[in-house]
């Protein structure tokens, strides 16, 4: 009758395992990339926040960006930029 115990002590150390491979592990990952990303923005990169304003990188402090957009300069948080953009658009 123990032995029933045992095998869903078994199971739920497994749920968990999984649990940590397939969400926790790949969002770490994932933070860790974005962190990277934004420790190597540069003055002339051409970004997109995440309330998705297009702009050029202008300055950068500890924190802070400085970003023109349209002819507007913004000062954003760091954590406030999501990605690169890509002057595919410039083509046209």
């Amino acid at each position: 009758m123990t032995g029933g115990g045992a095998n869903q002590l078994i199971m739920i150390v497994l749920m968990i395992g999984v649990f940590y491979f397939f969400m926790i592990r790949p969002q770490m990952k994932k933070q860790k990339e974005l962190k990277k990303f934004r420790e190597g923005l540069k003055p002339g990169d051409k970004v997109v926040t995440i309330g998705g304003i297009h702009g050029k990188i202008l300055e950068i402090s500890d924190a802070t960006v400085l970003i023109q957009s349209e002819g507007t300069k913004l000062r954003l948080e760091k954590s406030a930029v999501s990605s690169a953009m890509e002057d595919t658009l410039q083509a046209k």
